[in-house]
Protein backbone atom coordinates (compact mmCIF):
# COMPACT_ATOMS: atom_id res chain seq x y z
CA UNK A 1 0.00 0.00 0.00
CA UNK A 2 1.07 3.46 -0.63
CA UNK A 3 0.57 6.58 1.36
CA UNK A 4 0.44 10.06 -0.41
CA UNK A 5 1.00 13.36 1.83
CA UNK A 6 -0.14 16.52 -0.27
CA UNK A 7 -0.99 19.29 2.64
CA UNK A 8 -3.64 17.88 4.60
CA UNK A 9 -4.61 15.27 2.44
CA UNK A 10 -4.31 11.90 2.76
CA UNK A 11 -4.33 9.77 -0.38
CA UNK A 12 -3.93 5.80 0.80
CA UNK A 13 -3.89 4.28 -2.99
CA UNK A 14 -2.26 1.07 -4.71
CA UNK A 15 -1.72 0.03 -8.39
CA UNK A 16 -5.12 -0.18 -8.57
CA UNK A 17 -5.77 3.40 -9.94
CA UNK A 18 -3.63 4.86 -12.64
CA UNK A 19 -1.94 1.27 -12.49
CA UNK A 20 -2.97 0.04 -15.77
CA UNK A 21 -1.95 2.79 -17.07
CA UNK A 22 -0.37 3.28 -20.91
CA UNK A 23 3.43 2.58 -20.88
CA UNK A 24 3.78 6.14 -22.03
CA UNK A 25 2.71 7.56 -19.28
CA UNK A 26 5.09 9.30 -17.44
CA UNK A 27 6.19 7.91 -13.74
CA UNK A 28 5.38 8.86 -10.63
CA UNK A 29 6.79 11.78 -8.66
CA UNK A 30 9.53 11.16 -6.35
CA UNK A 31 7.77 12.82 -3.81
CA UNK A 32 5.45 9.38 -3.87
CA UNK A 33 6.70 8.08 -0.30
CA UNK A 34 6.60 4.11 0.76
CA UNK A 35 5.84 3.55 4.08
CA UNK A 36 4.37 0.44 4.87
CA UNK A 37 6.40 -2.42 3.12
CA UNK A 38 6.86 -4.50 6.24
CA UNK A 39 3.54 -4.74 7.27
CA UNK A 40 3.07 -5.46 3.32
CA UNK A 41 5.11 -8.77 3.73
CA UNK A 42 2.42 -10.09 5.92
CA UNK A 43 -0.12 -9.41 3.87
CA UNK A 44 -0.66 -13.06 2.85
CA UNK A 45 -0.12 -14.77 6.24
CA UNK A 46 -3.14 -12.40 7.40
CA UNK A 47 -5.23 -13.26 4.30
CA UNK A 48 -4.68 -17.38 5.21
CA UNK A 49 -5.86 -16.23 8.65
CA UNK A 50 -9.42 -14.51 7.74
CA UNK A 51 -10.25 -16.99 4.87
CA UNK A 52 -10.50 -19.38 7.71
CA UNK A 53 -13.42 -17.35 9.02
CA UNK A 54 -15.59 -17.77 5.60
CA UNK A 55 -17.33 -21.03 5.07
CA UNK A 56 -18.72 -21.61 1.66
CA UNK A 57 -22.47 -21.52 0.93
CA UNK A 58 -24.26 -24.47 1.20
CA UNK A 59 -25.26 -25.95 -2.51
CA UNK A 60 -23.41 -23.56 -4.36
CA UNK A 61 -24.24 -23.71 -8.04
CA UNK A 62 -23.76 -22.64 -11.65
CA UNK A 63 -26.44 -20.43 -11.87
CA UNK A 64 -24.96 -17.61 -14.09
CA UNK A 65 -22.14 -19.35 -14.84
CA UNK A 66 -20.84 -20.50 -18.31
CA UNK A 67 -18.93 -23.55 -19.02
CA UNK A 68 -15.71 -22.72 -20.90
CA UNK A 69 -14.31 -26.05 -22.52
CA UNK A 70 -10.63 -24.87 -21.99
CA UNK A 71 -8.23 -24.98 -24.98
CA UNK A 72 -4.86 -23.64 -26.73
CA UNK A 73 -4.60 -20.00 -27.77
CA UNK A 74 -1.93 -18.08 -28.01
CA UNK A 75 -1.62 -15.44 -24.75
CA UNK A 76 -0.09 -11.79 -24.35
CA UNK A 77 0.65 -8.85 -27.00
CA UNK A 78 3.40 -6.77 -28.36
CA UNK A 79 1.94 -3.77 -27.66
CA UNK A 80 2.77 -3.88 -23.85
CA UNK A 81 6.66 -5.01 -22.27
CA UNK A 82 4.75 -6.70 -19.45
CA UNK A 83 2.46 -8.97 -21.81
CA UNK A 84 5.47 -10.31 -23.98
CA UNK A 85 6.26 -13.01 -25.20
CA UNK A 86 3.11 -13.68 -26.91
CA UNK A 87 2.97 -17.50 -26.09
CA UNK A 88 0.88 -20.77 -26.37
CA UNK A 89 -1.08 -21.35 -23.52
CA UNK A 90 -3.39 -24.17 -23.05
CA UNK A 91 -6.17 -24.43 -19.91
CA UNK A 92 -8.15 -27.00 -18.63
CA UNK A 93 -12.27 -26.71 -18.94
CA UNK A 94 -13.94 -24.26 -16.20
CA UNK A 95 -17.03 -22.85 -14.99
CA UNK A 96 -17.15 -18.74 -15.57
CA UNK A 97 -19.36 -16.08 -14.00
CA UNK A 98 -21.22 -14.56 -17.25
CA UNK A 99 -20.82 -10.96 -16.09
CA UNK A 100 -19.09 -9.55 -13.16
CA UNK A 101 -19.92 -9.51 -9.07
CA UNK A 102 -22.95 -7.18 -9.00
CA UNK A 103 -23.89 -5.51 -5.69
CA UNK A 104 -26.70 -7.49 -5.13
CA UNK A 105 -24.54 -10.38 -5.37
CA UNK A 106 -21.94 -8.84 -2.84
CA UNK A 107 -24.64 -7.58 -0.50
CA UNK A 108 -26.16 -11.30 -0.55
CA UNK A 109 -22.28 -12.33 0.77
CA UNK A 110 -21.91 -9.55 3.26
CA UNK A 111 -25.84 -10.95 5.02
CA UNK A 112 -24.67 -14.09 4.97
CA UNK A 113 -21.45 -13.46 6.81
CA UNK A 114 -21.17 -10.04 8.93
CA UNK A 115 -18.09 -9.64 6.17
CA UNK A 116 -16.42 -6.25 6.65
CA UNK A 117 -14.46 -5.08 3.56
CA UNK A 118 -10.85 -3.52 3.40
CA UNK A 119 -12.03 -0.04 2.60
CA UNK A 120 -14.57 -0.46 5.83
CA UNK A 121 -12.19 -1.20 8.38
CA UNK A 122 -10.34 0.58 10.54
CA UNK A 123 -6.79 1.69 9.93
CA UNK A 124 -4.01 0.55 12.13
CA UNK A 125 -1.76 3.43 12.96
CA UNK A 126 1.44 0.96 13.26
CA UNK A 127 0.60 0.57 9.27
CA UNK A 128 0.91 4.45 8.67
CA UNK A 129 3.55 5.83 11.34
CA UNK A 130 4.19 9.54 11.46
CA UNK A 131 0.62 10.05 9.51
CA UNK A 132 -1.62 12.31 12.09
CA UNK A 133 -4.87 9.84 14.00
CA UNK A 134 -7.10 12.40 12.43
CA UNK A 135 -6.22 11.24 8.85
CA UNK A 136 -6.39 8.14 9.52
CA UNK A 137 -9.81 7.57 8.85
CA UNK A 138 -11.63 4.28 6.15
CA UNK A 139 -12.36 4.73 3.10
CA UNK A 140 -10.92 4.51 -0.54
CA UNK A 141 -9.78 6.08 -3.75
CA UNK A 142 -12.56 7.60 -6.06
CA UNK A 143 -11.90 9.26 -9.22
CA UNK A 144 -12.47 12.99 -9.27
CA UNK A 145 -12.40 14.40 -12.87
CA UNK A 146 -10.57 18.23 -12.82
CA UNK A 147 -12.65 20.98 -14.48
CA UNK A 148 -10.02 21.39 -17.17
CA UNK A 149 -7.71 20.07 -19.17
CA UNK A 150 -4.64 18.92 -16.68
CA UNK A 151 -1.15 17.13 -17.75
CA UNK A 152 -1.19 13.54 -17.23
CA UNK A 153 1.96 12.67 -15.35
CA UNK A 154 0.26 13.06 -12.14
CA UNK A 155 -2.62 10.57 -11.25
CA UNK A 156 -3.03 12.43 -8.19
CA UNK A 157 -4.90 15.20 -10.27
CA UNK A 158 -8.08 12.95 -10.53
CA UNK A 159 -7.76 10.72 -7.58
CA UNK A 160 -9.11 11.72 -4.51
CA UNK A 161 -8.96 9.34 -1.05
CA UNK A 162 -12.32 9.90 0.23
CA UNK A 163 -13.19 8.78 3.64
CA UNK A 164 -16.39 6.50 4.40
CA UNK A 165 -15.73 5.29 -0.09
CA UNK A 166 -16.70 1.85 0.30
CA UNK A 167 -18.78 -0.43 -1.86
CA UNK A 168 -22.17 0.25 -0.52
CA UNK A 169 -20.94 4.02 -0.98
CA UNK A 170 -18.38 4.05 -3.61
CA UNK A 171 -17.84 7.86 -4.03
CA UNK A 172 -18.22 8.66 -0.27
CA UNK A 173 -21.03 8.82 2.41
CA UNK A 174 -23.39 10.45 0.07
CA UNK A 175 -23.51 8.34 -2.56
CA UNK A 176 -25.21 4.96 -2.58
CA UNK A 177 -25.77 1.65 -4.60
CA UNK A 178 -29.81 1.93 -3.87
CA UNK A 179 -31.36 0.87 -7.42
CA UNK A 180 -27.89 -0.37 -8.87
CA UNK A 181 -28.02 -3.83 -7.96
CA UNK A 182 -26.80 -4.63 -11.57
CA UNK A 183 -24.11 -2.73 -11.37
CA UNK A 184 -20.97 -4.59 -10.82
CA UNK A 185 -19.66 -4.12 -7.06
CA UNK A 186 -16.68 -1.75 -6.76
CA UNK A 187 -14.20 -0.98 -4.47
CA UNK A 188 -13.42 -4.11 -3.55
CA UNK A 189 -9.80 -5.33 -2.36
CA UNK A 190 -7.88 -8.50 -3.68
CA UNK A 191 -8.77 -10.15 -0.48
CA UNK A 192 -12.03 -9.11 -0.35
CA UNK A 193 -12.90 -10.91 -3.91
CA UNK A 194 -11.10 -13.46 -2.93
CA UNK A 195 -13.25 -14.24 0.51
CA UNK A 196 -16.59 -13.75 -1.84
CA UNK A 197 -14.85 -16.86 -3.99
CA UNK A 198 -14.88 -18.79 -1.11
CA UNK A 199 -18.38 -18.26 0.25
CA UNK A 200 -20.15 -18.54 -3.08
CA UNK A 201 -17.94 -22.06 -3.59
CA UNK A 202 -15.95 -20.38 -6.29
CA UNK A 203 -12.77 -19.40 -6.97
CA UNK A 204 -10.85 -15.80 -8.98
CA UNK A 205 -9.81 -17.17 -12.05
CA UNK A 206 -6.15 -17.26 -13.43
CA UNK A 207 -5.43 -14.49 -15.71
CA UNK A 208 -4.77 -17.12 -18.14
CA UNK A 209 -8.33 -18.42 -17.52
CA UNK A 210 -9.40 -14.99 -18.38
CA UNK A 211 -7.80 -14.05 -21.49
CA UNK A 212 -8.91 -17.15 -23.05
CA UNK A 213 -12.79 -16.36 -22.17
CA UNK A 214 -11.92 -12.69 -23.37
CA UNK A 215 -10.68 -14.01 -26.55
CA UNK A 216 -13.13 -16.50 -27.08
CA UNK A 217 -11.05 -18.09 -29.97
CA UNK A 218 -10.13 -14.68 -31.87
CA UNK A 219 -6.50 -14.82 -30.79
CA UNK A 220 -5.42 -12.43 -33.39
CA UNK A 221 -7.84 -9.53 -32.65
CA UNK A 222 -6.60 -6.17 -31.58
CA UNK A 223 -9.49 -5.80 -29.07
CA UNK A 224 -11.65 -8.62 -27.61
CA UNK A 225 -14.78 -8.18 -29.82
CA UNK A 226 -12.43 -7.73 -33.40
CA UNK A 227 -9.95 -5.53 -34.76
CA UNK A 228 -12.46 -2.23 -35.13
CA UNK A 229 -13.26 -0.38 -32.13
CA UNK A 230 -16.47 0.76 -33.20
CA UNK A 231 -17.78 -2.13 -35.34
CA UNK A 232 -20.90 -0.07 -37.85
CA UNK A 233 -20.33 2.62 -35.14
CA UNK A 234 -21.10 0.99 -32.09
CA UNK A 235 -19.69 0.97 -29.04
CA UNK A 236 -18.85 -2.88 -27.64
CA UNK A 237 -17.56 -2.01 -24.06
CA UNK A 238 -17.69 0.88 -21.31
CA UNK A 239 -14.61 2.61 -21.96
CA UNK A 240 -13.96 6.48 -21.93
CA UNK A 241 -14.94 8.79 -24.53
CA UNK A 242 -14.00 12.17 -24.93
CA UNK A 243 -10.49 13.99 -23.57
CA UNK A 244 -9.48 12.26 -20.30
CA UNK A 245 -9.46 12.93 -17.52
CA UNK A 246 -11.62 15.83 -17.82
CA UNK A 247 -14.18 15.39 -20.04
CA UNK A 248 -16.18 12.23 -20.71
CA UNK A 249 -18.65 12.44 -23.57
CA UNK A 250 -20.16 9.23 -22.87
CA UNK A 251 -20.58 8.52 -26.68
CA UNK A 252 -20.69 4.78 -25.25
CA UNK A 253 -24.14 5.74 -23.01
CA UNK A 254 -22.19 5.43 -19.87
CA UNK A 255 -20.35 8.09 -17.73
CA UNK A 256 -19.75 5.70 -15.06
CA UNK A 257 -19.57 1.48 -14.19
CA UNK A 258 -22.56 0.15 -16.39
CA UNK A 259 -25.55 -2.07 -15.18
CA UNK A 260 -23.66 -5.95 -16.45
CA UNK A 261 -25.30 -7.03 -19.59
CA UNK A 262 -25.42 -3.82 -21.23
CA UNK A 263 -23.21 -4.64 -24.02
CA UNK A 264 -23.04 -7.64 -26.18
CA UNK A 265 -22.37 -10.90 -24.86
CA UNK A 266 -18.91 -12.46 -26.65
CA UNK A 267 -18.74 -16.08 -28.34
CA UNK A 268 -18.72 -17.76 -25.84
CA UNK A 269 -21.76 -15.99 -23.72
CA UNK A 270 -19.50 -13.76 -21.48
CA UNK A 271 -20.12 -9.53 -21.00
CA UNK A 272 -17.71 -6.71 -20.22
CA UNK A 273 -14.62 -8.67 -20.17
CA UNK A 274 -13.29 -5.62 -21.32
CA UNK A 275 -14.08 -1.84 -19.99
CA UNK A 276 -16.60 -1.75 -17.68
CA UNK A 277 -14.66 -2.04 -13.93
CA UNK A 278 -11.03 -4.01 -13.50
CA UNK A 279 -11.42 -7.72 -12.63
CA UNK A 280 -9.01 -9.29 -10.07
CA UNK A 281 -7.38 -12.26 -11.19
CA UNK A 282 -5.68 -15.10 -8.84
CA UNK A 283 -2.07 -14.38 -10.19
CA UNK A 284 0.61 -12.48 -8.38
CA UNK A 285 1.90 -10.03 -10.46
CA UNK A 286 5.52 -9.84 -12.24
CA UNK A 287 6.34 -7.84 -15.73
CA UNK A 288 8.80 -11.03 -16.78
CA UNK A 289 6.57 -13.82 -15.66
CA UNK A 290 5.83 -14.28 -19.25
CA UNK A 291 9.28 -15.03 -20.06
CA UNK A 292 9.28 -18.59 -18.05
CA UNK A 293 5.42 -19.35 -17.94
CA UNK A 294 4.61 -22.77 -17.93
CA UNK A 295 2.44 -23.75 -20.99
CA UNK A 296 -0.21 -25.36 -19.42
CA UNK A 297 -2.56 -24.03 -16.55
CA UNK A 298 -0.36 -21.38 -15.62
CA UNK A 299 -1.41 -19.98 -12.27
CA UNK A 300 1.26 -16.84 -11.87
CA UNK A 301 4.69 -16.48 -9.88
CA UNK A 302 5.06 -18.15 -6.50
CA UNK A 303 6.09 -13.91 -5.92
CA UNK A 304 5.33 -10.55 -6.72
CA UNK A 305 7.54 -7.67 -8.38
CA UNK A 306 7.18 -4.67 -9.70
CA UNK A 307 9.98 -2.44 -10.32
CA UNK A 308 8.26 1.03 -10.35
CA UNK A 309 7.06 -0.32 -6.10
CA UNK A 310 9.36 -3.06 -4.75
CA UNK A 311 8.12 -5.15 -1.86
CA UNK A 312 4.36 -4.10 -2.74
CA UNK A 313 2.52 -7.44 -3.18
CA UNK A 314 0.38 -7.26 -6.46
CA UNK A 315 -1.95 -9.41 -8.24
CA UNK A 316 -3.05 -9.21 -11.89
CA UNK A 317 -6.03 -7.46 -13.12
CA UNK A 318 -7.54 -7.59 -16.16
CA UNK A 319 -9.95 -5.90 -19.02
CA UNK A 320 -9.72 -2.37 -18.33
CA UNK A 321 -12.32 -0.10 -17.26
CA UNK A 322 -15.07 2.51 -18.13
CA UNK A 323 -11.68 5.19 -17.37
CA UNK A 324 -9.54 3.52 -20.02
CA UNK A 325 -8.82 5.85 -22.93
CA UNK A 326 -6.22 6.08 -26.03
CA UNK A 327 -4.97 8.72 -24.34
CA UNK A 328 -4.05 7.54 -20.89
CA UNK A 329 -4.92 3.95 -20.51
CA UNK A 330 -5.28 1.45 -23.12
CA UNK A 331 -5.97 -2.17 -21.50
CA UNK A 332 -9.06 -3.06 -22.56
CA UNK A 333 -6.84 -4.21 -25.84
CA UNK A 334 -6.58 -7.85 -26.31
CA UNK A 335 -3.81 -9.70 -24.36
CA UNK A 336 -3.09 -6.40 -22.31
CA UNK A 337 -2.83 -6.64 -18.25
CA UNK A 338 -3.23 -4.45 -15.15
CA UNK A 339 -1.75 -4.81 -11.50
CA UNK A 340 -3.34 -3.96 -8.02
CA UNK A 341 -1.92 -3.60 -4.92
CA UNK A 342 -3.47 -6.13 -2.85
CA UNK A 343 -5.52 -4.00 -0.54
CA UNK A 344 -6.20 -1.56 -2.69
CA UNK A 345 -9.73 -0.52 -3.71
CA UNK A 346 -11.32 1.95 -5.72
CA UNK A 347 -14.65 2.66 -7.64
CA UNK A 348 -13.99 1.31 -11.17
CA UNK A 349 -12.54 -2.06 -9.71
CA UNK A 350 -14.27 -5.33 -9.34
CA UNK A 351 -13.98 -8.48 -10.34
CA UNK A 352 -15.95 -12.18 -11.43
CA UNK A 353 -15.50 -16.03 -10.31
CA UNK A 354 -14.65 -19.22 -12.16
CA UNK A 355 -15.27 -22.69 -10.91
CA UNK A 356 -13.24 -26.39 -11.46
Amino acid sequence: MKIFITGVLLSIVGLSLGYSIHEKTPKKKAETITVCQASCKATTSKRALLMQTVQPVANSSNKSMVWIAGGTFQMGTNEFADAKPIHTVTVKGYWMDEHEVTNAEFAAFVKATNYVTVAERPLNPADYPGVPLDKLVAGSAVFAPPSNAVSLDNYQQWWQYVAGANWRHPTGPKSSIEGKDQEPVVQVSYEDALAYAKWAGKRLPTEAEWEFAARAGRSNAKYYWGNNLTPAGKWMANIFQGTFPHKNTADDGFKAAAPVKSFPKNPYGLYDLEGNVWEWCSDLYRPDYYQKSPNANPKGPTSSYDPEEPGVEKHVQRGGSYLCSDQYCIRYMAGSRGKGETSSACNHLGFRCVKD
